[in-house]
């Protein structure tokens, strides 16, 4: 009973905290999420003509039934649906990867020759002009030789997930999910900072896997698949963008299983690791072999039990990042709960050594980089596990009850 005072006492001045911080601002940073099925799904939805058949519902139809209405097809019909239907294709879980990778190329460079207009317009105002190069430039960026965008929103801040490496002949794989301040036009900045956004996660991880298992042909994912919290007001302190978030995750994941790619390790970073915890539930072992926060700001659940889920559940959280300084409570809406590094949670927690904080865990050098290149290559006995305050860890304490290896058995 104290321990829950203790705890409600804590939440309040949580509360009361970001409440006070945000005041006068967060109404300006608060984001409305991007839902619903993609741009243009009216015009599919009511195109009957173009192959004589009624088409799959883009917001009703599950991946498998997708999946089976394009192996159905022709190379003429898909390529019809491509050109008539390029958002829609584009974002479509369940569509063969080529196939969304040719309409996304042809959304985005659509997308960069109508903001090129934009930019040309002298009825716009001088930021309107600016704004509009910048997006164009973005666009025609994507679109460059080698690069492989497997979904494209321009909606909102705009949406983007990028496959490193070939999606349709990878024997493991792995989904990144970020946290705040992560959209189209920062999910692929490099410089300072670069290893805590999407693309630069996904590079680091792949590159590390090549080192550590140069036979293995492997694919990384950078996810932007869900409208990020802006900063740190009350966005970033509630679940509503990951509740808007989660099923749009879950549903990119079961496309991925329906068109036969390996269970990823998918590795949910910051307020990722929220989007992860309320997805959970609706995953299997077929959609993610295993599910990685770090940073944690909390899962909303108490307990890897809580999550209701099969999927192995694994954390890490460095000493040195500022996410531990955020109380893991619920108060009124605010906060994400249990810290699911910490003893209680039941994850298997791995270390973090030399990570360097929030945006540091997949850099170059780092323990956490090592542990997460062998978790997604299923290399269980290769993983470092981390070491409790008062003591050092048993041998394989994290580990226990895997046998790692090439078949990834549990």
């Amino acid at each position: 009973m104290r321990q829950r005072l203790k705890r409600a006492l804590t939440a309040a001045a949580f509360a009361g905290t970001v409440v006070t911080a945000t005041t006068g601002w967060a109404a300006g940073a608060a984001q409305r999420p991007v839902t619903g099925p993609p741009p243009g799904a009216a015009s599919w939805r009511a195109d009957d003509d173009l192959l004589g058949r009624r088409l799959p519902d883009p917001a009703a139809s599950r991946p498998e039934q997708v999946r089976a209405f394009f192996a159905g097809l022709g190379d003429r019909e898909r390529r019809a649906l491509v050109h008539r239907h390029p958002l829609v294709v584009g974002n479509l879980d369940g569509a063969p990867a080529a196939v969304r990778y040719a309409a996304n190329r042809r959304a985005l460079r659509a997308g960069s020759a109508h903001e090129r207009e934009r930019a040309a317009d002298p009825s716009r105002t001088r930021r309107e002009r600016h704004g509009a190069r910048d997006k164009a430039a973005r666009y025609e960026r994507l679109t460059a030789p080698g690069r492989h965008i497997l979904a494209f929103d321009p909606r909102g801040r705009g949406q983007v997930a990028e496959v490193h490496g070939d999606l349709d002949e990878a024997e493991r794989t792995a989904v990144i999910v970020p946290g705040s301040d992560i959209d189209l036009a920062t999910f692929d900045r490099g410089g300072e900072g670069r290893y805590g956004r999407p693309n630069g996660m996904a590079t680091s991880l792949r590159a590390r896997m090549a080192a550590e298992a140069p036979g293995t042909r492997t694919a990384v994912i950078a996810w932007t698949g869900y409208t990020t919290p802006v900063g740190l007001g009350p966005d970033a302190a509630t679940t509503r963008l990951a509740a808007a978030g989660a099923p749009r995750l879950e549903r990119f994941l079961k496309g991925l299983a329906a068109t036969g790619v390996p269970a990823p390790a998918v590795l949910c970073h910051s307020y990722g690791s929220v989007v992860c915890g309320r997805a959970a539930a609706g995953l299997t072992r077929r959609d993610a072999a295993d599910l990685v926060v770090f940073g944690s700001p909390g899962m909303h659940a108490e307990s890897v039990r809580a999550l209701g889920t099969s999927v192995r559940v694994w954390a890490a959280r460095d000493p040195g990042d500022w996410i531990g300084n955020v109380p893991n409570v619920e108060f009124l809406g605010l906060g994400h709960g249990t810290d699911p590094a910490s003893d209680g949670f039941g994850a298997r927690v791995v270390s973090t050594a030399h990570a360097g904080g929030h945006t540091g865990y997949l850099a170059p050098g780092s323990a956490s980089l090592a542990n997460f290149a062998a978790i997604t290559l299923r290399s269980y006995g290769e993983v470092r596990c981390a070491a409790p305050a008062a003591a050092p860890p048993p041998s394989g304490s994290c580990t226990r009850g895997l046998t790692g290896g090439a078949d990834g058995a549990s």
